[in-house]
C-alpha cells in the first residue's frame, strides 16, 4: 500500500485499515507458531503496512498535510 492511497482514505477507512491489518499480523504470527507459515517476510510487510498506516493517521491529529515542513517543537 502506497502513501498516496493511504492519504486518500477517509478516517474511518484508515481505522478499518489499521483493525484489518492488526487482524492480519495476528493470524501471521500464530502461523509462524504453528509452523504454516510459507513467507516470514509477510509479518514484516505488515507491521510496516501498520506503522505506515497510523503514521499518516498521526499526521492528520496534527493538522499537518502533505508538503508542510515539519519543525521541531521547542
Amino acid at each position: 500500500m502506497k502513501v498516496q492511497e493511504i492519504r486518500a482514505m477517509s478516517d474511518k477507512e484508515i481505522d478499518e485499515k489499521i483493525k484489518d491489518l492488526k487482524q492480519e499480523l495476528f493470524n501471521l504470527r500464530f502461523q509462524l507458531a504453528t509452523g504454516q507459515l510459507d513467507n516470514v517476510m509477510r509479518i514484516r510487510e505488515v507491521k510496516r503496512a501498520i506503522a505506515r498506516v497510523k503514521t499518516i493517521k498521526r499526521e492528520r491529529e496534527l493538522g499537518r498535510g502533505k508538503g508542510e515542513v515539519n519543525e521541531v517543537a521547542r
